[in-house]
């Protein structure tokens, strides 16, 4: 016979697990370590790209949008599978490293590789603590898929290995086939489903990483592929992957792709670095920003001539402008330094030694407020504006200059 406080622990993940529409049908494995799974026949996949990934919610980034009525189909052909299991994974998480702003997440799957797989994603929490969360996850993960679940959203090579589908307002994430083991696609969905909930939890989600330099929290937002052609920079990252949230009470980065994976807040960021590429050398090697033209640069997310709002390209339910704005007055109203750095030197990139260089210098703090006025910069003054204007119209705060 159980004990009874496990019975009672077993009779309350057994409501818990129905009120998120799955009925146990035998048992439930728990929280299972890793090398538990193992036992139980859990092997890691080969890391998958390029699986089909559908959000419903108003989100930005041009993922194929999903009906209320598709989705609410989904779930319940999903759940239906589930309740036919006859033994049933559950793992628990967080969304952000830090209790004090983070998204718990739990995991409900047919499947210990793909527990085995997501609990990598996921920040380890206490077993109960999810019971006490207001707002949590779920993330349905199903690994065989019938005929009935593969032509629900559409047909054709793209989904012979699964996909995945994301609901924000009602915080599931559907997982089928072999979508686990597609890291960033897993990434972008939960990134933008954790985004309400870390903004109504007094948390600033913005997609940028954080790094430790000189003894201090650097906020620090490039565009991705600058991030992975340098070691230098990678080797001081807090987490590899992007995505951050600022609090009044500290910082935290969203996924565990360090070695460790208990929680942990960090400090404030004293310094806010952006990084553009512009091969013209209209931008200098490293300037100081105002708050509102720190906005105006991070807004625009400038890269070799192209334009990535918020630097933000995955799904994202923030609006740019709203981002921009929060950042601004973040900025503002810690007294925060930011700085602008131009990845490109002479036409070519610089590489990871001369970044850290000019991010030594800018953490300084002793870097003049640079102006430049030839007809280069008149030129890439106009390539914003015009850019911005047609984005965002006369919605543009007058604090934003370049």
């Amino acid at each position: 016979l159980l004990h009874r406080e496990d019975q009672e622990v077993s009779y309350g993940l057994n409501w818990a697990i129905a009120g998120r529409g799955v009925i146990v049908k035998d048992k439930v494995l728990h929280n299972l370590e890793i090398s538990e799974l193992q036992k139980g026949g859990a092997t890691y996949l080969d890391c998958l790209s390029g699986i089909p990934l559908h959000v419903r919610g108003d989100v930005i980034g041009g993922i194929p949008d999903i009906s209320k009525a598709q989705f609410a189909k989904l779930l319940k052909l999903v759940t239906f599978h589930l309740s036919s299991i006859s033994c049933l994974y559950v793992q628990d998480g967080a969304i952000g490293s830090s209790s004090v702003c983070d998204a718990k997440v739990r995991i409900i799957s047919d499947n210990p590789s793909a527990v085995m797989s997501l609990s990598n994603v996921l920040w380890k929490i206490p077993d109960r603590a999810i019971s006490h969360d207001t707002s949590p996850l779920t993330i349905y993960a199903t690994s065989s898929i019938s005929n009935n679940i593969k032509t629900l959203l559409g047909s054709g090579t793209q989904y012979a290995n699964g996909f995945a589908a994301a609901d924000i307002e009602r915080s599931s994430l559907i997982l089928c086939g072999k979508a686990f083991a597609d890291s960033a696609i897993v990434k972008d969905a939960l990134t933008a489903m954790t985004a309400p909930i870390l903004s109504a939890r007094g948390g600033l989600p913005v997609p940028g990483w954080l790094l430790c330099f000189g003894g201090s929290i650097v906020l620090l937002f490039a565009p991705v592929e600058i991030i992975r052609s340098s070691s230098e920079i990678q080797n001081a990252l807090l987490s590899f992957d992007c995505g951050a949230a600022i609090s009044s009470k500290g910082s935290t980065v969203l996924f565990p792709t360090k070695a460790k994976r208990e929680p942990k807040l960090f400090t404030k960021p004293t310094t806010v670095i952006i990084i553009s590429s512009d091969s013209t050398g209209t931008i200098p090697s490293v300037s100081k920003l105002s708050p509102g033209r720190a906005a105006y640069h991070f807004l625009a997310g400038y890269h070799d001539g192209k334009f990535v709002p918020a630097y933000s390209r995955g799904p994202s339910p923030a609006d740019p402008l709203a981002l921009a704005s929060s950042l601004f007055l973040h900025l503002k109203g810690g007294h925060t330094p930011a700085y602008l750095i131009n990845a490109k030197h002479s036409g070519k990139y610089i590489d990871g030694k001369g970044f850290m260089k000019l991010l030594e210098l800018a953490v300084s703090h002793n870097m003049p407020d640079i102006k430049t006025e030839d007809f280069r910069v008149g030129e890439l003054k106009g390539k914003y504006r015009s850019f911005l204007s047609s984005k965002f119209g006369k919605c543009l705060p007058e604090e934003f200059s370049f």
